[in-house]
């Protein structure tokens, strides 16, 4: 039998999403509010959480970076136009 992750419910910009309990990257987040993302790399944005882990309850998740994503956890993304 395959081994399979439990998932878990995190929500970006109001959408609940089913997640592998695992890490969770920025352009993760961002993919999941902005499918399209990839292919506009000329957009930049900011993604905020909260409800994370308890030494990092919440914060900001540069690009590049990664947060131990947790059953219920908030994330909002913001274009910030141009950079």
């Amino acid at each position: 039998m395959a081994e399979h992750k439990k998932k878990i419910t995190i929500v970006v910009e109001g959408t609940r999403h089913e997640w592998p309990k695992d890490d969770i990257t920025f352009v993760e987040v961002v993919s999941l509010e902005v499918p399209d993302y990839s292919q506009h790399p000329e957009i930049t944005y900011s993604v905020k959480y909260k409800n994370g882990h308890g030494n990092k309850p919440e914060g900001v998740l540069s690009p590049g970076a990664s947060v131990k994503a947790k059953e219920g956890m908030i994330f909002s993304v913001s274009e910030t136009g141009q950079s």
